[in-house]
C-alpha cells in the first residue's frame, strides 16, 4: 500500500495514539515533525525469506533451536544490521541442554528512558524451515529496521528491535529475556510489538487486543487502507508477547492465522477459501511457497507505520514534498520510464541544494542508469551502474538545480541496460527546503 493512500486516513488517528501511548492527554492534531512511515518494499522482505529458506535447507531442513539453522539465521540477521549502523547484542540462554540465541538491536539516539520494541521468534520447528511461522514476522521487522537506517529517522523514543529463540518450545528466549531486564530497564519499554506469522496464505488480519494506543493504532491502519480486520484470539498467550505482558509491558501486534479454519464469514470479508489459514503450519510445506505475498506486504507496512507513530520523531519539517509513490515498471535491458511529480507553488528557482528521494526496487543495482530530469528538460545523472550486484537504490541525492525553474514536470528517469533483471520505481520524490 502506498504512502500517499494512507497518509489522509491516518494523519488525524496518529496524535491519539502517540499522546495515549506516552499517557498524556489525546491531541487534537498531528504533532509538528510528525514522519510518516515509508512503504516496505515487499520483494526486499521476500529476499529475506528466500534467504532463511537457503539456510533451513543447508542445514538438515529447518532452523529449529540447537540447530545450525538456527544460528546461521542469527548470523544472517545480525550481519545486516550490522551492517546497516545498528548496535547488536547476541544473549546465549541454555535450554535442553542446547545453546540458544537471541538478538537484540538498538537504534542509536531517542530517549533511553522511552523504548518501543519491535519482536519476532526466529526459530522453526523441527519439522520444516518455519517460512510463514516464523520467517515472515522475523523478514518483516528486520526491513522495517533497514527502512529505519536508510532514511536516517530520529525518533523521539528509543527504537529496539528483537528477534527469540525456542518460541516453539515455550516463549523460551523471551521469557529469558524479559526475565534478565531489571526493573528499572523494564520501565522503560513502554510498548513491545510481536508479529508471529504474518504472511499466512489463506490469510486473515487479526490485531491483539491489549494495549489500546497500540491496538488502536493497527486498526487505524488497516481501517486506512480498506482492510476490515478481528480480534486475534487462536494465538493469544501463545507468543513471544506474552512474555512482556506478564510483567505489565503494554503489547500489541498482528497475526494471519495458524491451524483454525477460517469461517464463511471471513472468507466472505477477506477471500480465500474455508480452510485452515496456514495449511502447512507446524509442517515441512511451509517454504516460501507458503506465503501469500498481499498479506505480508500490508503487514509489513502496518508494521513500519506502527514504529513511525509510536516511536514519534524529533525531525523538524524539512520543506514542502512533491511526491510520487506509484509503481513504474523498469523492462530488463529496455528503454527508459520515467515517473513524474509536479512541482507548484514554489516561488523562483529550484534551490542549490535540492533533496531528490529515489527508491528503485532492483535485485542489481549495476544495472541502472538515473537522472533527474528537469522542467526544461535539463538532465541531472545521479545513478550511473554503481553498486555491482547490490540491489536497490534506497537514497536521497543532493542536486544542484539553481539555474532551473521550480515549477514544474519533474522527472525521475531510469533504464535498465543491462540483461537478466527487471525491477520498478517504488517512489520518487522532491524536497524543497
Amino acid at each position: 500500500m502506498k504512502l500517499s493512500v494512507r497518509l489522509a486516513a491516518l494523519a488525524g488517528s496518529s496524535a491519539l495514539v502517540l499522546g495515549a501511548l506516552a499517557g498524556a492527554a489525546p491531541a487534537t492534531a498531528a504533532p509538528a515533525g510528525a514522519t510518516a512511515a515509508p512503504d516496505i518494499p515487499v520483494a526486499n522482505v521476500k529476499q529475506h525469506l528466500t534467504d532463511l529458506q537457503s539456510i533451513a535447507t543447508a542445514n538438515g531442513g529447518n532452523r529449529g533451536h540447537g540447530r545450525p539453522g538456527y544460528k546461521a539465521s542469527i548470523d544472517f540477521v545480525k550481519a545486516k544490521l550490522d551492517a546497516a549502523g545498528y548496535t547488536t547484542t547476541v544473549q546465549q540462554f541454555t535450554y535442553n541442554g542446547s545453546t540458544g540465541y537471541n538478538l537484540i538491536a538498538d537504534w542509536p539516539g531517542g530517549d533511553p528512558n522511552q523504548v518501543v520494541m519491535a519482536g519476532s521468534h526466529l526459530d522453526s520447528v523441527s519439522s520444516g524451515p518455519g517460512i510463514n511461522d516464523n520467517g515472515s514476522g522475523s523478514a518483516a521487522i528486520l526491513e522495517t529496521a533497514l527502512a529505519v537506517a536508510r532514511s536516517g529517522y530520529q525518533p523521539s523514543k528509543h527504537l529496539r528491535f528483537g528477534w527469540w529463540g525456542a518460541e516453539e518450545l515455550g516463549l523460551v528466549g523471551s521469557k529469558y529475556y524479559v526475565n534478565n531486564l531489571a526493573t528499572t530497564e523494564r520501565a522503560k519499554l513502554k510498548g513491545y510489538l510481536n508479529f508471529d506469522m504474518i504472511g499466512s496464505p489463506n490469510p486473515g488480519y487479526f490485531v491483539y487486543d491489549d494495549d489500546p494506543a497500540i491496538e488502536a493504532t493497527f486498526k487505524n491502519y488497516f481501517a486506512g487502507i480498506g482492510v476490515p480486520t478481528e480480534i486475534e484470539t487462536e494465538g493469544d498467550g501463545r507468543s513471544d508477547h506474552a512474555s512482556f505482558k506478564n510483567v505489565g509491558i503494554p503489547v500489541g501486534g498482528l497475526f494471519t492465522g495458524a491451524s483454525r479454519v477460517k469461517t464463511s464469514a471471513q472468507v466472505s470479508k477477506w477471500g480465500g477459501t474455508a480452510t485452515a489459514f496456514d495449511r502447512c503450519y507446524h509442517s515441512s510445506c511451509d517454504t516460501t511457497a507458503n506465503i501469500n505475498d498481499t498479506a505480508l506486504d500490508r503487514n509489513s507496512d502496518a508494521i513500519a507505520h506502527a514504529i513511525w507513530t509510536l516511536s514519534g520523531t524529533s525531525t523538524p519539517p524539512t520543506g514542502t514534498v512533491f511526491e510520487n509513490t506509484a509503481d513504474v515498471s523498469i523492462p530488463d535491458n529496455g528503454a527508459a520510464v520515467t515517473s513524474s511529480v509536479t512541482v507548484s507553488g514554489v516561488a523562483g528557482n529550484a534551490p542549490a541544494a535540492l533533496a531528490v528521494g529515489v527508491d528503485i526496487v532492483h535485485p542489481y543495482r549495476g544495472d541502472l542508469v538515473v537522472d533527474l530530469v528537469a522542467p526544461d528538460g535539463t538532465v541531472y545523472n545521479l545513478h550511473n551502474r554503481s553498486g555491482g550486484s547490490a540491489d536497490n537504490i534506497q537514497q536521497t541525492y543532493t542536486v544542484n538545480a539553481s539555474s532551473e525553474v521550480a515549477n514544474g514536470v519533474w522527472k525521475l528517469r531510469a533504464q535498465d541496460v543491462a540483461s537478466a533483471d527487471v525491477g520498478y520505481v517504488n517512489g520518487f520524490k522532491l524536497t524543497f527546503p
